[in-house]
């Protein structure tokens, strides 16, 4: 699994972040999406790395800017996990 880190120009209220949210479920295979207008970011949680560039062009057709992606191991933590 990994967390990929989006930070992304033009959110302004929780209407884009569902928008961004709603756009990514669509077009890509993730488990979790969530987005902050506030930190201007958005978090991706899949089993495999997604296509940056695919993604920044999904992004900008909605009408926002990706600003950079990282990409890093995510290990899920769980009630009974060390």
């Amino acid at each position: 699994m990994v967390k990929m880190i989006l930070e992304i120009e033009g959110m302004s209220c929780g209407m884009c972040e569902s928008h961004i949210n709603d756009v990514i479920r669509s077009r890509f295979s993730v488990k979790k999406v969530s987005s902050s207008h506030t930190k201007g970011r958005t978090e991706i949680i899949t089993e495999k790395p997604l296509d940056a560039e695919k993604l920044r062009s999904v992004i900008h057709e909605t009408g926002y800017e990706v600003q950079s992606i990282q990409t890093e191991p995510y290990e899920k933590k769980g009630f009974f996990r060390r």
